[in-house]
């Protein structure tokens, strides 16, 4: 079967869920991938982009309409999305470099004022904030309303690479939360006003999707 790309989601949704891992799907893909049904079934809209099924380019200052892959497809799933959960294994204590790309490749406006969850997976809790913290520090840059509270998980959290309770009720939390602060800042300036730093070379946008 031929990886999904961005193309195949249309439209709107709630919630777009981002895995950033090149590696085959494993325990936060499928831990993510039942968010994002019983999110659904909750009646929250959400999908899932997996890196590792996308061909993105390296971010080299190519113009993305310049690239012949997954790239403009995938920005604009993140830029039509009222909200996004990045995900990400930690890697050296911190998020993957293929999410990393990916975010250096978005424009300002695709994640301005877009409220945003972060979900993260190590061996163990020694590294808990590691991809928090350096996610944080990304997102305020592009003026993102990032929610107070992350998702981690660690391998304790599965049994037979199936999530548990604990995993599953904390991502659904997340989604919904995330959903529902997305819903209440829908049509203010929240995230607009100032514009962050590193909008001073784009046109601001005006509103909330």
């Amino acid at each position: 079967m031929p990886p999904e790309t961005p193309a195949s989601s249309t439209g709107s949704v709630d919630l777009r869920v981002v895995l950033g891992s090149t590696t085959p799907p494993g325990r936060l893909h499928r831990a993510l991938e039942g968010a994002v049904g019983r999110a659904a079934a909750g009646g929250v809209g959400a999908d899932l982009l997996d890196l590792g099924t996308l061909d993105l380019g390296f971010a080299d200052g190519t113009p993305i309409a310049d690239l012949d892959d997954d790239t403009a497809a995938t920005i604009a799933a993140l830029d039509s999305a009222r909200a996004v959960i990045l995900a990400t294994p930690i890697y050296r204590g911190s998020p993957t470099g293929s999410l990393k790309n990916l975010i250096d490749l978005t424009p300002v406006p695709a994640l301005q004022g877009k409220v945003v969850g972060i979900v993260a997976m190590g061996a163990s809790d020694h590294h808990f904030l590691g991809a928090e913290r350096h996610l944080r520090d990304v997102l305020a840059f592009f003026g993102a309303v990032v929610m107070p509270v992350a998702v981690y998980l660690n391998g304790s959290d599965f049994v037979d690479g199936v999530p548990g309770e604990r995993a599953e009720d904390a991502l659904d939390q997340l989604f919904a939360a995330t959903a529902e602060a997305s819903a209440a800042l829908a049509g203010t300036t929240v995230g607009f006003q100032p514009s962050p730093l590193g909008a001073k070379a784009v046109k601001p946008r005006t509103g909330v999707k």
